[in-house]
């Protein structure tokens, strides 16, 4: 073969280095947060650096690729003929697994008294997904099922350990027998959606049910997340009403449980996760809660499962970012670098400064959920984790599109990873309550907690003093707040303020002047409808060296 010319002017790749290190508004955020605590969280950031290091490794990158190349198949039968209702995995997928279960992502604030375990959690997940999203899905479930677990103490203590521990087992075997569990999720059904109550899978009881009874379930859920999962939390209606049950994989015989799964999805991403529609038919499961209270006794794991929406939206926005200030290091077009180019360097730093702000966001709603004893800050977590499940899962997708376009054609190919960041980013603003619904629950937090809004209003507070525009926004939030009339078609407008509020506030009181200043003139001045049109006066230079990704 013939050489018809030099390859040159092409990026390097980005992997091998650190990912926490290497993100100076994490690294930040993350010993502020900690330090609010009151006490010496040294250990955090030790354990952040050896895992930013292991998930930014070459060798996790590369199990990230083969984990969406090579899709989850199911198998309804073995070669014998006999139904098995079983979902394969490429070896990849595996080894992220029991990689990030090493490293406690599924279980850490249940498994660690150490203060600041939900701050350090948070931000093990949020570089989990820059390797591979699709994979956070099961341990974020196992993570949140815990609390859903505990309103029913005998069966808690039967599965407890088994979800602490951290050896990842994915056999398929009776839970008893193997070395940890995970758990899935099997809540929606055709007819209803995020309208659960609407839910006509039934559950009849054995001997006479009740709590933590037993109760054979049928029914068809229309999602069922992580199908290989070792047990199911799921939603039935008994005659009382909504009830919130645990169903495994094997009966407590040690048979197969009767989970038919009708097929995987076919997904826009996500795609290295199994999803499925299956069909309880006589299916065994116990009682978890009081009967026909369902919802409340999944509605802290929905609270957790949506902090980990924020973190996983943040992270993948981080990885787009990452490779789009990284090109722009390299890659020259016109007499110069990219990131030479003063429009260019607009559009970067305004990216850089959506993820400040769900950077600061992130950890500060963590910070509450490590201080749940304390009234006020239980308030805050309740609606700041909404609103952070509102706008940074809404800002994600549009963010991580710009980005893509700051490679050009180099982003839009499958080997840049930013088609496979863009097409995971709606997932967070989907699942567990899409835009629609977290509006309703801000307004129902408001309604029916009223300690929640005066929590987040003196949040931002702290933040306002001695900023008009700041001032200006929360007067007419407040405004907005007192017209009732006519408000839940409002709601939308009234949570991204919330949200842009909240960001600001932080990062005015925490951020560096050139951050804090131009997050303020670019999200509050009116400008910024697309990335790249904020004030000639941001200092992008600064804004953009905190965003670079280095060692």
């Amino acid at each position: 073969m013939s050489d018809t010319h030099t390859v040159i002017n092409q990026v390097p790749l980005l992997e091998g280095y650190n990912l926490f290190t290497s993100d100076q508004p994490l690294v930040e955020a993350v010993a502020r947060e900690q330090a609010e605590q009151g006490e010496n969280t040294e250990w955090a950031r030790d354990l952040l650096v050896d895992y930013g290091g292991v998930a930014g490794s070459q060798e996790s990158y590369e199990w990230g690729r083969l984990a969406n190349t090579h899709e989850p198949q199911f198998m309804s039968h073995d070669r014998f003929g006999n139904r098995i209702d079983e979902v394969t995995f490429h070896p990849a997928w595996h080894a992220l697994m029991r990689q990030s279960m090493r490293y406690s992502v599924h279980n850490r604030p249940w498994n660690d008294t150490r203060v600041g375990a939900n701050v350090a959690r948070s931000a093990q997940h949020y570089l989990l997904v820059q390797t591979e999203a699709g994979h956070a899905c099961p341990i974020t479930m196992t993570f949140a099922a815990l609390p859903a677990l505990r309103h029913q103490p005998d069966v808690a203590a039967e599965w407890e350990p088994r979800l602490l521990a951290n050896e990842y087992d994915p056999r398929f075997i009776p839970a008893d027998q193997k070395t940890s569990a995970t758990i899935g999720m099997a809540m929606t059904e055709k007819q209803g959606g995020s309208d659960v109550r609407a839910n006509t899978t039934r559950a009849e009881p054995i001997a006479g049910g009740g709590p933590g009874g037993e109760y054979r379930l049928t029914g068809h859920k229309w999602f069922c997340s992580a199908p290989m999962s070792d047990a199911f939390l799921t939603l039935a209606q008994t005659d009382a009403g909504l009830s919130c049950f645990l169903v495994p994989r094997f009966r407590p015989d040690g048979s197969r449980n009767d989970i038919r799964i009708q097929r995987l999805k076919s997904k826009l991403g996500n795609r290295s996760n199994a999803s499925s529609e299956i069909e309880y038919q006589d299916t065994w499961g116990r009682m978890l809660g009081e009967e026909a209270r369902g919802i409340n006794t999944i509605i802290e794991m929905v609270h957790h499962t949506r902090l980990d929406c924020i973190s996983g939206s943040a992270g993948i926005m981080r990885q787009a970012l990452a490779q789009a200030v990284h090109h722009a290091r390299h890659r020259s077009a016109f007499g110069k670098r990219l990131r030479d180019h003063d429009l260019m360097a607009s559009v970067l730093a305004d990216l850089s400064l959506e993820l400040e702000g769900a950077v600061a966001l992130m950890a500060r709603v963590a910070r509450a959920y490590d201080a749940a004893d304390d009234e006020h800050e239980r308030a805050f977590a309740r609606i700041a984790t909404a609103i952070g499940k509102f706008w940074v899962c809404k800002r994600a997708p549009h963010m991580i599109y710009e980005a893509m376009e700051c490679l050009g054609g180099n982003g839009y190919v499958e080997e840049s990873m930013l088609p496979r960041l863009y097409r995971e980013a709606p997932v967070n603003a989907i699942w567990e309550g899409s835009g629609n619904v977290i509006c309703l629950d801000v307004l129902r937090a408001i309604a029916r907690e009223p300690e929640s809004l005066p929590a987040l209003l003196a949040e931002i507070r702290l933040g306002t003093s001695g900023h008009a525009d700041l001032e200006r926004e929360l007067a007419e939030l407040q405004s907005q707040l007192a017209q009732r009339d006519g408000i839940e078609r409002r709601a939308r407008t009234i949570v991204e303020k919330m949200g842009v509020l909240l960001q600001a506030s932080l990062l005015v009181r925490h951020g560096p002047a050139a951050v804090a200043d131009g997050f303020r003139a670019a999200r509050l001045g009116g400008s910024g409808r697309i990335y790249g049109t904020m004030p000639a006066s941001i200092d992008c230079d600064a804004i953009i060296e905190r965003a670079t990704p280095t060692n």
